[in-house]
């Protein structure tokens, strides 16, 4: 018997395995897709808790040469480590700093002291749509915030917030709107059924350099 439960555990295991990752395979497009640049200005670590990591290359389009693993950014936990492309982090930093305080100052008198991350580094395609092209996440180029979570312990979730009270509607919509300053691609509840419930923010690089909020 111990045996079959130990047979069921690994195969478990490989479920789930499989379920998160798709290394080793192509079920997605990479055609047009631009990487972010390797270098940056600002190395993470002088922003926040950061620490770098080797580079990632799972051999089917999903790389990130430059990746760091970020616990925090402007004095803003994170509810799980992020690993993000270095060009990521500046970014991100100035939208907690810049938006997404004071956004929280106007509507609930009070700071942001942590935020859920949904997703950062994943190797997949756009919205787990097998075929379609491969996500910005995969190239860590791309974090998916779910809730924020204020100083008295309230948490704002993108979910129930954005047609919840009054405050949290006015926080969350400045957020997202203003997010299109820093970031290229900016999604959310209203996108489509898959960001109902987080913030999606990247820096696809397009050739046309134009952005996409929507």
């Amino acid at each position: 018997m111990r045996r079959v439960w130990g047979a069921l555990a690994l195969l478990g295991a490989a479920g789930l395995l499989g379920a998160c990752s798709f290394s080793g395979h192509k079920n997605f497009e990479t055609e047009g897709l631009i990487a972010p640049p390797q270098q940056c200005a600002v190395p993470p670590s002088t922003l926040g808790q950061a620490e770098k990591l080797s580079r990632i290359d799972e051999g089917n389009g999903c790389e990130v040469p430059n990746p760091w693993r970020v616990y925090s950014l402007a004095t803003v936990q994170f509810s799980q480590p992020a690993t993000l492309n270095c060009s990521m982090a500046d970014p991100l930093n100035d939208w907690l700093n810049n938006i997404v305080q004071p956004a929280a100052n106007a509507s609930f008198g009070e700071r942001v002291v942590s935020v859920d991350v949904l997703a950062s580094y994943s190797c997949r395609p756009r919205n787990n749509v097998s075929g379609a092209k491969m996500s910005e996440h995969g190239f860590g180029n791309a974090i998916d915030i779910g809730a924020f979570t204020l100083e008295d312990g309230r948490k704002v979730t993108v979910l129930d917030g954005w047609y919840g009270r009054s405050d949290e509607q006015a926080f969350l919509r400045e957020v997202r709107k203003d997010a299109c300053g820093e970031f290229m691609t900016v999604l959310g509840p209203g996108s489509d059924s898959e960001h109902r419930n987080h913030i999606h923010l990247d820096l696809q690089q397009r050739r046309n350099h134009s952005t996409y909020c929507h």
